[in-house]
C-alpha cells in the first residue's frame, strides 16, 4: 500500500506534467516553446556549441599565437576555433544568435550547415542572414509558425507599406510599394489569394491613397470594398474605359513633373525631381494602387472586335507597369492562371511585375510563369503546397530571394467594415469620378429605449 501511494504521489504529477506538455505542444506550440522548448534548446546550444560547430565543419585551425598561449598557460589540447558566439536572445518564437566568423569562413558555409544545426539544437528551423562582412545572424525558430499564424503585435505603420503575411522565419512579410511597385499574385480557387488581396485592401484603406479596382468576376471580390474605392470596373467593357483614364492621369502627372524640372538655373539640386516623391507635399498627387483581379479575363477574346479591345487593354496595362511608378501608380495583378498562351503581351507584362507571390496553383506552368524566371528552386516549393493549408504561398522578387509566407484569416465583413470606416479618405480624382462605384446606404436601425415605457392609468 505504501509503494502504491508513493507511486501515485510521484507518478501522478509527472504524468500530468507530461500530458500537459504534450497537449501544449500540439495545441499551443507558442506556450510550449516558452515554457519547455526554450530552456531545453538554450541548454543544448550552450553545452554543445563547440562540438556541433566542429562536426559541421565550421571551425578553423587556431593561429600560432593562440597555440603558444594555450601551451604556455595549460596542458589542454589545442582545439579548432569555432565562430565567436554573441549573446543568445530569446523570442516568442525562437532564439536569435549573432556569430562572428573566423578568418577564412563565409556566410555560405553557415547556411549550408543550417539543417544540421537544426537537428543538433532541437529546433524547427534555422535561418542565416548576413549583417555585414564577418557577421551573420542565426534565427532559430522553435515551432512551425505557419501552422497557426499569429502576426507580431508591435507594428510600425508606414506609408505605402502593408503587413499582409508571416514568413516562415517568424518575421512579418511587408508589401512595400515604394520598393516593389508592381506585383503578380497567383493562386487557384480556395488557395488564399483572395485573403491576401483582402489584407492588402484593408491595410491600404487606412492610408491616404486612391484604390482602383478591375474585377472581371462581376465585382464579387472588390465590390464589398466599394466605399473606399475611387473607381471600379466589373467587366472587360468597363475596364476598357477605365484604363485609358488611368493613362491620362499618368500623363498629366508626368507633365507636372516636367514642369517642376523646368526650373531656374539657380534652383538647388534637391528640388529637381524625376518622380512625384520629389515634388513639394502641397503639389504631390495622391498615389494610386490598381488591383486587377482575374487578369486572364482581360486576355480572353471571342470575336475579332474583342481581340482589338484586348490588345488595347494589354498595351495600356504594360504602359502603366513601365511608366506608372514615377507617377505614383502601382499595380497589383492577381489571377488563377497566367501563362504565355494567354496571348500577346502576357510575358511582357510579367517582366514588369517585380514582386511575385504564388499560392497553390493547378498546374506547374503557372508556378513557372510566376517564379521560374527569378528563382527556379522556388517553383518546386510552390508546387508542393497542400490544399489543406490555404493562405500558404511562396513570395519572391527579381533579386532571386524567396520565402514561404502565410496570410492570417480576415473575414470579408471585417475588411468591408474597415473600408466603410475609411470612406472619408477617398481622394478627389476628377479623371476617375465617373468610375466611382455606388455605395449602398446602410439601413439605420431603430434605437430601443433604455427604460421601458409604462402605460398611464387613470
Amino acid at each position: 500500500m505504501t509503494d502504491l501511494t508513493t507511486l501515485l504521489e510521484v507518478g501522478g504529477p509527472v504524468a500530468a506534467l507530461g500530458g500537459g506538455a504534450a497537449y501544449a505542444r500540439a495545441r499551443h506550440p507558442g506556450l510550449y516553446w516558452s515554457t519547455v522548448g526554450l530552456p531545453l534548446s538554450t541548454a543544448r546550444l550552450i553545452g554543445s556549441y563547440g562540438s556541433v560547430m566542429e562536426a559541421c565543419g565550421l571551425t578553423v585551425t587556431p593561429s600560432r599565437l593562440r597555440v603558444l598561449a594555450v601551451k604556455a598557460t595549460s596542458r589542454r589540447e589545442v582545439r579548432p576555433v569555432p565562430p565567436r558566439r554573441g549573446i543568445i536572445r530569446p523570442t516568442t518564437t525562437g532564439l536569435r544568435l549573432r556569430l562572428r566568423l573566423a578568418p577564412g569562413q563565409e556566410p555560405a558555409d553557415v547556411a549550408a550547415s543550417a539543417e544540421r544545426l537544426r537537428h543538433a539544437w532541437g529546433v524547427h528551423a534555422v535561418y542565416v542572414t548576413t549583417v555585414k562582412p564577418g557577421l551573420v545572424d542565426l534565427r532559430l525558430v522553435g515551432f512551425d509558425v505557419l501552422n497557426r499564424v499569429r502576426m507580431p503585435r508591435k507594428t510600425r505603420a508606414e506609408f505605402l507599406r502593408v503587413q499582409v503575411a508571416l514568413r516562415e522565419d517568424a518575421t512579418p512579410f511587408l508589401r512595400d510599394y515604394r520598393t516593389v511597385p508592381h506585383q503578380l499574385t497567383l493562386g487557384a480557387t480556395l488557395s488564399g489569394k483572395s485573403m491576401y488581396l483582402r489584407h492588402l485592401v484593408a491595410g491600404l484603406a487606412r492610408q491616404p491613397v486612391a484604390l482602383v479596382g478591375i474585377d472581371c468576376k462581376r465585382g464579387v471580390e472588390l465590390a464589398p470594398f466599394a466605399a473606399r474605392l475611387s473607381a471600379l470596373a466589373t467587366n472587360p467593357e468597363q475596364a476598357a474605359e477605365l484604363l485609358p483614364a488611368l493613362i491620362k492621369e499618368m500623363e498629366e502627372r508626368y507633365d507636372l513633373i516636367k514642369a517642376r524640372q523646368g526650373v531656374a538655373p539657380g534652383t538647388p539640386d534637391e528640388e529637381i525631381t524625376s518622380d512625384i516623391w520629389g515634388l513639394p507635399e502641397s503639389e504631390r498627387p495622391v498615389p494610386v494602387v490598381l488591383f486587377v483581379d482575374e487578369v486572364a479575363e482581360l486576355f480572353l477574346v471571342a470575336t475579332k472586335k474583342d481581340e482589338e479591345r484586348r490588345d488595347e487593354m494589354v498595351t495600356q496595362l504594360i504602359r502603366l507597369a513601365q511608366l506608372g511608378r514615377a507617377a505614383g501608380i502601382y499595380l497589383e495583378v492577381c489571377g488563377q492562371r497566367f501563362g504565355a498562351e494567354l496571348g500577346k503581351g502576357a510575358t511582357m507584362l510579367r517582366a514588369q511585375l517585380t514582386g511575385r507571390v504564388c499560392h497553390r496553383v493547378n498546374d506547374e506552368a503557372s508556378a513557372k510563369m510566376a517564379l521560374g524566371d527569378i528563382a527556379p528552386e522556388a517553383v518546386f516549393a510552390a508546387c508542393a503546397i497542400a490544399p489543406e493549408r490555404p493562405g500558404l504561398a511562396v513570395a519572391g522578387d527579381t533579386s532571386g530571394g524567396w520565402s514561404r509566407i502565410r496570410t492570417p484569416y480576415l473575414s470579408l465583413g471585417d475588411a468591408a467594415e474597415i473600408c466603410h470606416d475609411s470612406a472619408h479618405l477617398v481622394p478627389d480624382l476628377p479623371a476617375l469620378k465617373r468610375f466611382q462605384p455606388d455605395v449602398p446606404v446602410r439601413p439605420v436601425g431603430t434605437a430601443s429605449p433604455v427604460v421601458k415605457p409604462r402605460p398611464v392609468t387613470d
